[in-house]
């Protein structure tokens, strides 16, 4: 029986790899203005705690709740009877310390009485003067009176409260010119400057309002190393009520020359961060340094140029001086 002959067994041999089909985007710088959004808070143009100068027994009050008040306005009244009392006996001797100065200088013009004498009596007079001034300054001290034009709080007390200089009577709002505080990151804070606009909106109303900035903080804060800023509400401000939270917009100078790439174009490494250019048909690692993104973009503020070629799709695959194809431009 002829002996049967065995096949031999060959392995197939594969085509070489061809260069690895992947999307691109062409670097093209573009005008971009970054916007960001901080937190803030309404606040009046003026505002205090209302507090009398003096302890006593209130014996009138005149707060009316949320309504405007003019400057200097009586809002309180302390007792001060014990006072007027002082005044009145003060007033009593002033009168015969008068009549008596009056005489002593007629006497003294005959030579009746000493210089000396004379000069006792008019210091009588002015001492007396003296203690009435006093005393009217502690009597006008009892009187409670609106700081500024403003509106009115809620009253703290009532008629017949016995008060002290630590007391708060009611809160007083100047709120015909509103402001609004917010704070900025350490980073922007070059880029904020007096009469800069920005525009907020506040909880419960779809009101968009405008403000102009006005002053800053003379120091960052070590804190949370950010940067306190105030602006004062231009236009309409109706809607708004001091200590309201908003939403601060800020808008920056435009850049026009802003370089934005694909977020999946941008490799993470333990140096820093890299993006794979194209380079006559191989991957080149470059090193780049990245700033403001959103949720599909992130700009470069180094490392690139206009006309940079860059992969977008197969980052993570391609090696380093690795040959690729370019299916598409993606921009």
């Amino acid at each position: 029986m002829p002996a049967c002959k065995e096949k031999k067994k060959t392995t197939p041999i594969s085509p070489k790899r061809g260069a690895a089909k992947v999307d691109a985007y062409i670097i093209k710088p573009e005008a971009y203005t970054e916007v960001i959004e901080v937190p803030g808070s309404v606040i009046a143009n003026e505002v205090t705690e209302i507090h009398p100068e003096v302890s006593g027994r209130v014996v009138y009050l005149n707060i009316r709740e949320g309504q405007y008040v003019s400057k200097g306005t009586v809002l309180a009244r302390i007792y001060d009877g014990d006072l007027q009392a002082q005044l009145k006996k003060l007033e009593a001797q002033l009168k015969i310390a008068e009549v008596n100065e009056n005489r002593a200088k007629q006497l003294v013009d005959i030579q009746g009485i000493s210089k000396q004498d004379y000069d006792n009596s008019l210091l009588t007079v002015k001492n007396i003067e003296a203690d009435i001034a006093l005393i009217k300054t502690e009597i006008s001290r009892t009187v409670v009176r609106a700081p500024f034009n403003g509106r009115l709080g809620l009253k703290a007390i009532s008629p017949g409260a016995y008060v002290t200089p630590a007391t708060i009577i009611a809160t007083i709002n100047q709120v015909s010119t509103l402001k609004v505080d917010f704070t900025v990151p350490e980073k922007y804070t070059g880029k904020i400057a007096v009469g800069q606009m920005v525009d907020f909106t506040v909880e419960g109303n779809r009101n968009k309002y405008f403000a102009r900035v006005m002053a800053t903080e003379s120091n960052v804060a070590v804190t949370n190393r950010s940067l306190t800023v105030r602006a004062t509400v231009t236009g309409n401000t109706s809607g708004l009520i001091p200590g309201t939270f908003a939403k601060v917009k800020i808008g920056f100078a435009p850049n026009t020359s802003a370089i934005f790439v694909p977020t999946q174009s941008v490799v993470p490494t333990a140096r820093g961060k890299q993006v794979i250019l194209v380079s006559n048909g191989s991957a080149l690692f470059s090193d780049v340094e990245t700033g403001i993104r959103d949720s599909s973009r992130v700009e470069i503020t180094k490392g690139l140029k206009k006309g940079d070629t860059i992969l977008v799709t197969g980052v993570m695959a391609t090696k380093p001086d690795s040959k690729v194809n370019i299916d598409k431009i993606i921009n």
